[in-house]
């Protein structure tokens, strides 16, 4: 006897947020899966750009199933600094591809890698992504990542995970590792 489970049949959105490590990595996972079940993600990075992650080598075993693009151009905001203009018009950039790509019904998940810390750091409007992901096609799946997640954007979302620090590595002086943070 096999059990049969009743099957959603629209699309939902998803936001990965909190402090603690793992929010793209989870992304990663449900993306992961939904395409070993031959569904077409793309995975768009807001601010990420300057380092080269074993992600975007493991992607392209997909044969374009799975795509992964770096939007930005690394770290943003670090000591308080202002916001680069260039930064500003990076994430504008990648907003407006995101929102073509969410509603052009092309893909059936679409991940928005860091795009809280985008909007949490004023450079992208929230109002903007919650029109879109309104208007969306109603069995595309969108994941949003990135702590202090707006919101507006919480209360829309069907699934809202908070990661939370208990220990990290770096408190014992252990810094990032190829396999395990990038």
């Amino acid at each position: 006897m096999t059990e049969s489970r009743p099957e959603s049949r629209r699309g939902l959105i998803l936001i990965n947020t909190g402090p603690g490590k793992g929010k793209t990595t989870a992304a990663m996972g449900t993306a992961l899966r939904a395409v070993g079940n031959g569904m077409k993600v793309l995975m768009l990075q807001f601010l990420k750009g300057s380092w080269h992650y074993g992600e975007l080598d493991a992607v392209e075993a997909f044969n374009g199933n799975f795509v992964m693009k770096q939007m930005g151009k690394g770290f943003v905001k670090i000591g308080g600094a202002e916001t680069d203009p260039e930064d500003i018009r990076m994430v504008e950039e990648a907003w407006e591809e995101a929102r073509q790509a969410i509603l052009s019904g092309e893909w059936d998940m679409v991940v928005l890698d860091e795009i809280n810390y985008a909007i949490s750091y004023g450079m992208l409007d929230p109002a903007k992504v919650v029109a879109a992901l309104h208007e969306r096609p109603e069995m595309v799946h969108v994941i949003l990542t990135g702590r202090n997640a707006h919101p507006s954007l919480v209360e829309i979302a069907d699934t809202v995970t908070e990661m939370r620090e208990v220990k990290h590595a770096y408190q014992k002086g252990i810094l990032a590792q190829r396999g395990i943070e990038y």
